[in-house]
């Protein structure tokens, strides 16, 4: 083919696409991936500051208005906003409203005492924490408890003590008594096994990611910052992002000045008790990966003299309190009278007294697979359509356009 043939036909084809400039390349050619946290208002609509007593004081992140309030509870180690991209996911196919606290001793909570991570003080807190936002009962919304892991241990010890006397429905995500107690004989040693510290909010996050932790980097951006703490004052690590304005229950912060929140809109946007599967490398055991192919040593968040981040509660220290959370969970899921689902990560988690109950239809099960055991972040948009669908279905909630039913896998 001469060569102007070959122009000729040059000149007939359409233009190229131009190339994508929002990912940028490493000298290895591959694309590098975003680290940088996200902001809880890309998610929640108000973070409030919830006073139950002189000493105590909750963070609390809400969205929505209407319906049924989804009162969410985390697991060990995280924070409320582990429930980010599933709070927006729900409330986008359902009318509902959420809110997510920091429990005792996580996030940006203060309370008196935070090593007391005892059921009963745990379940005690959520109803403190509901009454107090709700403190006319002719104004109180029916409630749905909702909880992962540790939280999921709490919700039903909250469910069965009637600490929230409109409770209207239970759903536990990826908790079974059998398995969970059986985790614990290992449970120190897996913590050991965890970095103690991390040298940036962008290495957590990457760490994060990487461990298995999360398998959804967008979810992990947005909690895991608020896993840790700042190591030089003890603060929640979120502190160290730049401050935005908040909507505060209380006129201050517990921590005595107007409260700080992640990142404002112009930036771009934690198993059984870790709730942190697989192997976890050390701090020092990633620096020596950094030659592998596709590693690359993340920038600080922070200024460059910014101090290295720490677990933000030690969970550890806790040891006494785990059997309590667990011990006779599956009776106590079992007698609570109002409908309940049980959400897992896989059929193999589900203990004796569960398989009696669900075959005599005392719950609904949903198996959610391909995700690891923080099931709502790793595959929040099937978690939310699992939802919407027990709400639905029961009743409680209206669906949105954007509503369509899931199948019952069980």
């Amino acid at each position: 083919m001469s060569s102007l043939q070959k122009q000729m036909l040059k000149n007939r084809l359409p233009p190229m696409r131009p190339k994508p400039f929002s990912r940028e390349r490493g000298k290895s050619g591959m694309l590098r991936r975003d680290y940088t946290p996200l902001s809880w208002r890309n998610y929640f609509s108000e973070a409030l500051w919830v006073k139950t007593s002189d000493s105590d004081t909750f963070r609390v992140y809400t969205k929505g208005s209407q319906g049924p309030l989804l009162l969410l509870l985390h697991g060990g180690g995280y924070s409320g906003l582990t429930w980010a991209l599933f709070s927006n996911e729900v409330c986008h196919i359902v009318e509902c409203q959420v809110a997510a606290l920091d429990i005792r001793g996580h996030g940006e909570t203060v309370t008196s005492d935070e090593m007391d991570l005892s059921a009963d003080t745990l379940s005690n807190d959520v109803g403190n924490v509901y009454n107090a936002m709700y403190p006319d009962e002719s104004h109180q919304p029916p409630v749905v408890l909702i909880g992962h892991s540790m939280g999921g241990a709490v919700a039903v010890h909250a469910a069965y003590k009637g600490v929230i006397p409109n409770l209207i429905g239970l759903i536990v995500i990826d908790v079974v008594e059998g398995t969970a107690l059986e985790a614990l004989q290992n449970m120190q040693s897996f913590l050991r096994g965890r970095p103690s510290s991390f040298k940036s909010l962008e290495y957590a996050i990457e760490w994060c990611v990487r461990s298995g932790q999360v398998r959804n980097l967008e979810s992990a951006r947005v909690s895991m910052p608020s896993q840790l703490k700042n190591a030089k004052t003890g603060e929640p690590a979120t502190k160290c992002l730049p401050a935005a304005p908040t909507s505060p229950m209380s006129a201050d912060s517990p921590h005595g000045r107007p409260a700080n929140d992640a990142l404002p809109r112009s930036m771009p946007r934690v198993d059984q008790i870790a709730e942190i599967p697989e192997e976890s490398p050390t701090d020092e055991s990633m620096s020596s990966q950094s030659s592998f192919a596709g590693f690359r040593q993340p920038s600080p968040v922070c200024s460059d003299d910014a101090p290295k981040f720490l677990w933000r509660i030690d969970l550890s220290g806790t040891e006494e309190y785990w059997k309590g959370w667990f011990a006779g969970l599956s009776s106590l899921f079992l007698s609570v009278p109002a409908p309940k689902l049980l959400l897992l990560a896989g059929v193999d988690r589900l203990d004796k007294d569960l398989t009696i109950g669900q075959m005599q239809g005392k719950f609904q099960m949903q198996v959610l697979p391909q995700c690891g055991h923080a099931v709502h972040e790793d595959v929040p948009g099937k978690v939310a359509e699992a939802v919407a669908t027990f709400l639905v279905r029961n009743k409680f909630a209206e669906p949105t356009s954007n509503f369509e039913r899931t199948f019952p896998a069980c």
